[in-house]
């Protein structure tokens, strides 16, 4: 496997490394700012920004004195003109400090209560989609399905309308109670924020279709390193059982390494497609020399007949790596909603105690094409109720796609809502991470 010429990240007992790679004609990993005042690190985003960012020549270059903080300056660096739901400005550059980007990055790990809901689609009720197993949340008890009526006495429509700071805790140890019903009956917990481990593969299984054919399914929900064993165990018990077809759910998967997303596809074709290109990062202008791929690994066994995605607004990145960079090679369908729409990466650089991940580069696959910005759109349109067990047939989205690979037609399902434009450009939920990283 070919990786990217570019950066990649270390951790250390309290900081972030950078392994600076040099690329062709002598061109290397920038340096943070040499002073951490304000006034420095606005003239050296200026300067990154011009040199490194994807659209530098069309995006804006305002005089930084007129600029009180660094982080208004950097909104107002970036590209106006973005044309996917969440623009018109660019919505993934940003930065966030480095001790937390390692956590999840380099440790494969989260500091928050693990709650994760579906504020994305601006409408109650207002469930929890997702709970971490090994966070305060799994811990304590709560579950996929459970409705949240109030937190910290901040009823649901008012959490909908002012976002979900409340769920970002700063620092372990801070309180947060959530009331909820299950199955009609009101309960109350208490979580204290806490540092632990992610789980990036939460489900898989073997599945039977009528016919008596076996379908794999696996759930990812992180690109990170600490996945790549449990997605090759989990896709190897899948292929013992004799699985020719699979369905990946990428749901809620905002994305990650693409070294992890790599991994996943040569997974998938197996040694058929071993050594092809899985994606090609192409940078700007002044630094085509980092232009570079990832190519796949070569699997012994063989390739999936037929690969079902399962999709939303909270695919994203990385995730939607996986549609198009598998679909030169293999038949790959869609089932859910539109994905979010973000075929561009960061290659990101450390600077005064935090990491900016400013978009660095388009990711095509082996065509060339990366023609998503808007989203992509699902083959098989199906709503998700935020209710049942991952990977259970009787689940809407996990019976959807096993319903197309037994029938090769869509069901008739109930159309997903598109996540509001509103919520999009908010980032109204907690534990969001759209994001896809050279490595």
């Amino acid at each position: 496997m070919q990786f990217v010429r570019g950066w990649k990240w270390a951790a250390t007992a309290a900081a972030v490394v950078l392994l600076a790679a040099c690329g062709g004609g002598g061109s290397s990993a920038p340096a943070g700012s040499a002073s951490c005042d304000v006034a420095s690190q606005k003239d050296w985003l200026r300067g990154y920004m011009l040199d490194w960012y994807y659209w530098s020549g069309s995006s804006p270059n305002p005089d930084p004195a007129g600029y009180a903080t660094l982080n208004a300056y950097f909104d107002a660096l970036k590209y106006t003109s973005y044309p996917g739901p969440r623009g018109p400005i660019d919505p993934w550059s940003g930065y966030v400090d480095s001790v937390t980007y390692n956590r999840f990055f380099a440790e494969g790990r989260a500091m928050d209560y693990g709650i994760f809901v579906n504020g994305l689609e601006g409408a109650l009720p207002l469930r929890i989609r997702m709970v971490e197993p090994k966070s305060p949340a799994g811990l304590g008890g709560l579950q996929r399905g459970d409705v949240i009526k109030a937190i910290n006495g901040v009823a649901d429509s008012a959490l909908l309308a002012s976002g979900f700071a409340v769920l970002s805790p700063a620092q372990a140890g801070t309180q947060v109670t959530v009331d909820i019903e299950r199955a009609g009956v009101p309960q109350r917990v208490t979580l204290s924020a806490a540092e632990y481990d992610l789980t990036p593969v939460p489900a898989s299984a073997t599945l039977t279709r009528s016919s008596g054919a076996k379908v794999g399914y696996v759930a990812l929900k992180d690109f990170i390193i600490q996945a790549e064993t449990s997605l090759t165990t989990r896709l190897d018990a899948i292929k013992a059982d004799g699985a020719t077809e699979l369905i990946v759910d990428l749901r809620y998967n905002g994305g990650g390494r693409i070294s992890t997303a790599n991994h996943l596809a040569s997974q998938i074709v197996g040694a058929l497609h071993g050594g092809k290109v899985f994606t090609s990062l192409v940078y700007n202008a002044a630094h085509q020399n980092w232009n570079s791929s990832f190519t796949m690994a070569t699997v012994p066994g063989s390739a999936f007949s037929r690969v079902v995605v399962v999709t939303g607004p909270r695919t994203c990145s990385a995730s939607e790596l996986i549609v198009n960079g598998l679909s030169p090679y293999a038949q790959v369908t869609t089932v859910g909603g539109t994905s979010c729409g973000k075929p561009y990466g960061f290659s990101p650089v450390e600077s005064c105690g935090n990491v900016f991940s400013v978009v660095n580069f388009r990711a095509n696959n082996a065509l060339g094409q990366a023609d998503y910005d808007a989203g992509i759109a699902p083959t098989c349109a199906v709503a998700d109720t935020f209710t049942g067990t991952l990977g259970d047939p009787a689940e809407p989205l996990t019976g959807a796609a096993l319903s197309y690979l037994q029938t090769g037609s869509c069901p008739v399902a109930g159309t997903p809502a598109r996540a509001s434009t509103q919520h999009l450009r908010r980032f109204a939920e907690p534990g969001d991470r759209p994001g896809m990283t050279a490595d």
